[in-house]
């Protein structure tokens, strides 16, 4: 197994964890009593919004000529990072919550399983699965992003 396809194995392992652990309804009450407490939801939630956010500094990457030399190296952060989203995810919320929630929760998974599934992967060079895949992954980014500050704008007006 290459450097590459690392961060792929370490994010199935920690999505197929989450997702044993929603199915079978396996709890920490620690965890649980944890996730009740405002402060903790309101860190949390900060440090997934900065996971996102940080996500995005790849796109940046690419697109900002100056900053194009980095690409390579960021895209490597970007896959070890991703490979992560589970676990940041868990530690701020065991649920999916309902609604808006819900969906955010699904696109969140969904997109890390597109990441995880790149074409480093695949090891696919088509180039209609490639614009394909990178299509979707960002039109979900995207609406993950638009979902994130609308729920953090929920919680604080709300609040």
């Amino acid at each position: 197994m290459n450097l590459k396809q690392k961060p792929t194995l370490l994010g199935l392992v920690l999505l197929i964890l989450f997702f044993i652990q929603f199915v079978f309804k396996l709890e920490w009450k620690w965890l649980l009593e944890l996730q009740t407490g405002e402060m903790y939801k309101r860190w949390t939630g900060l440090v997934l919004a900065l996971f996102i956010t940080f996500q995005w500094v790849l796109t940046l990457t690419r697109v900002i000529k100056r900053f194009r030399k980095y690409s390579v190296k960021m895209a490597l952060i970007h896959k070890w990072i991703g490979a992560l989203s589970p676990l940041f995810f868990y530690i701020h919320s065991i649920a999916s919550g309902y609604g808006y929630l819900a969906l955010l929760t699904y696109l969140f998974f969904v997109n890390a399983l597109l990441g995880y599934l790149n074409l480093d992967v695949i090891k696919n060079n088509s180039d209609w699965l490639f614009k394909g895949w990178m299509i979707f992954h960002v039109l979900f980014s995207v609406i993950i992003t638009v979902l994130m500050v609308f729920h953090i704008g929920v919680v604080f007006y709300y609040k």
